[in-house]
């Protein structure tokens, strides 16, 4: 049986201010003791009078005023609160110190920019690191740091069964040996290293994972009742948990079930299992923010851009910047934070292939990649469409993504001109709702140029005006559709068979509508000054819509 870890004390706020206080957390008023632990992430909630966890950390979402901040401190201290946390900037004063000092309740600030979502994520990692035992830098539960494969061959061995390590998205990790031994399905889930989806779906469907987060001991899976018939051997599941939060599962391909002193071992190797997890994922994300800071201060193109630039190793090559953007976005806020690293992972891995030397970084919402682009610089655009859409080849719709590319920088003072015009370009693709998934920034000039006008015009509450606004009012008042019917014959360069498909109406009435609008809004369709004026109104005015989507 593998030895528990001995425990250790609760991650203190000094740890936190530590991990997260150059990126996502700035001290306002914490006093000189840091050592003050943690033992929860709790949401403010002015409705819920629920008991906190002992010494939460409460995250103040929408609370800004001084005087609201102060009788918060003072509430959260009354039930046990450790910490508050408010959206900066918040101005350090006599007051806040004060109300510190008083009620006990460290206060931080969470950076402009930065997720609730996200605090709330790697504040819980951070805090489980203290619920799943001591870490070591070497070495944990006696295996070498982060080597999961070691993991499961030393959990086979205990189990006398083929061992899979697998994350919450049921991606294979680490496995042990002996896999020749289990079925032909484990034998699938280890060359794909991701469970087949029609069995996930059918775990799924059965309840297991259900079962699997919610019981603390093994969740046994028998093969029939409708699953593949790749699966002859039953299947013993342990989630993997740090604290309440579950980071993956153990899958153990066993003859029968196990005994009671091999689930005790199971129960013993998960908690080693979690270090290793944690111990992996701290250090991915420490290696992401120093990226993503590196990343963000080359493209800004500051005082700081050529030391970011010589640390990524790109000093004095042609580059070009490639922005990534989702174009479908989950509702909910920790899976769009998952979902958005996820691809940017998956796109890191994709350049560095292509380019060893590329960097890659998820700055805001947006994955960031700086790809050099050596040889010929006269096929720079067309070398990097292709290395995008070959990504997005790869990956298929699974990832619903787009991609904007910026023109060549031919040294690092030309990275923030690259990265605004593959801004413009992501801009463009994600307005246009994913008819197109890979543009330059040169291929995307005038549409880019066109939403920025429309943007100048919104901010300057511009209305319709002349032939457009008559035809607006006529079509109030008339229930008609003359704008709809402009719209589709300037789209259609005049093509009267093109225009009146698009508006699904015979060619002769659509003749008829032209004719009308004509007439109604005091238009001369055959001037080109009035056309392209009335083409500029459509597109720079987004209150003027298509009747069926009013």
């Amino acid at each position: 049986m593998l030895t528990p870890v001995p425990s250790k004390p609760h991650t203190s706020l000094g740890r936190v201010l530590e991990a997260l206080g150059d990126v996502l957390l700035e001290p306002v008023a914490v006093g000189r003791d840091t050592r003050r632990h943690l033992g929860g992430v709790v949401i403010h909630d002015p409705h819920d009078d629920a008991e906190f966890p002992a010494q939460a950390v409460v995250l103040g979402v929408g609370v800004r005023e001084s005087d609201e901040i102060v009788q918060l401190m003072h509430a959260v201290a009354a039930r046990g609160a450790t910490a508050l946390v408010v959206r900066s900037p918040v101005a350090a004063s006599t007051e806040l110190a004060r109300a510190a000092n008083s009620s006990g309740v460290a206060l931080l600030g969470l950076a402009s920019g930065a997720s609730w979502a996200q605090l709330a994520a790697m504040l819980r990692t951070l805090l489980a690191e203290g619920d799943v035992g001591d870490v070591s830098p070497q070495t944990l539960g006696g295996m070498p740091s982060g080597d999961l494969f070691a993991l499961a061959n030393a959990i086979a061995a205990l189990l006398d069964a083929p061992v899979t390590i697998e994350d919450r998205n049921s991606r294979v990790l680490a496995f042990s040996g002996r896999q020749d031994e289990a079925d032909p399905s484990r034998v699938e889930t280890i060359l794909g290293r991701q469970v087949p989806e029609r069995f996930t779906r059918e775990l799924e469907k059965d309840g297991v994972f259900e079962r699997l987060y919610r019981d603390q001991g093994p969740v046994y899976v028998y093969p029939g009742d409708g699953y593949d018939k790749k699966i002859v051997m039953p299947r013993a599941a342990l989630a993997v948990r740090a604290g309440d939060e579950v980071l993956g599962s153990i899958w153990a391909a066993v003859d029968k079930e196990l005994s009671e002193e091999r689930t005790a071992a199971l129960i013993d190797a998960s908690k080693i299992v979690a270090l290793h997890m944690l111990r992996l994922r701290a250090g991915a994300d420490v290696e992401r923010r120093l990226r993503a800071d590196l990343v963000s201060t080359a493209l800004e193109g500051g005082s700081g851009a050529q030391e970011a630039i010589a640390r990524l190793g790109l000093l004095g090559q042609p580059t070009i910047v490639l922005a990534m953007g989702l174009l479908e976005v989950p509702d909910d806020d920790l899976r769009l934070v998952a979902e958005r690293q996820r691809v940017a992972d998956a796109f890191a891995m994709h350049l560095s292939a292509v380019q060893p030397r590329s960097a890659v970084a998820l700055v805001g919402d947006v994955a960031y990649g700086i790809v050099p682009m050596p040889g010929n610089h006269g096929d720079c655009r067309e070398r990097s469409v292709r290395v995008a859409s070959t990504f997005l080849e790869r990956t298929g719709r699974r990832v619903a993504a787009a991609i904007g590319i910026g023109p060549l920088a031919l040294d690092g003072s030309g990275l923030r001109a690259s990265r605004d015009g593959a801004d413009r370009a992501l801009r463009v693709l994600l307005t246009n709702g994913g008819s197109k998934r890979v543009i330059a920034a040169e291929d995307a000039h005038i549409e880019a140029l066109m939403l920025e006008l429309a943007d100048l015009s919104a901010a300057r509450g511009d209305v319709a005006t002349g032939p457009i606004a008559r035809l607006l009012e006529y079509d109030t008042k008339h229930q008609s559709q003359l704008v709809h019917t402009l719209r589709c014959w300037l789209d259609s360069f005049g093509d009267i068979s093109a225009a009146s498909a698009a508006a699904y109406v015979h060619p002769s009435t659509f003749r008829y509508r032209l004719r009308r609008l004509a007439e109604v809004g005091g238009i001369d369709l055959d001037d080109p000054g009035d056309r392209f004026a009335a083409m500029v109104q459509l597109h720079l005015l987004p209150r003027i819509e298509k009747p069926e989507e009013a």
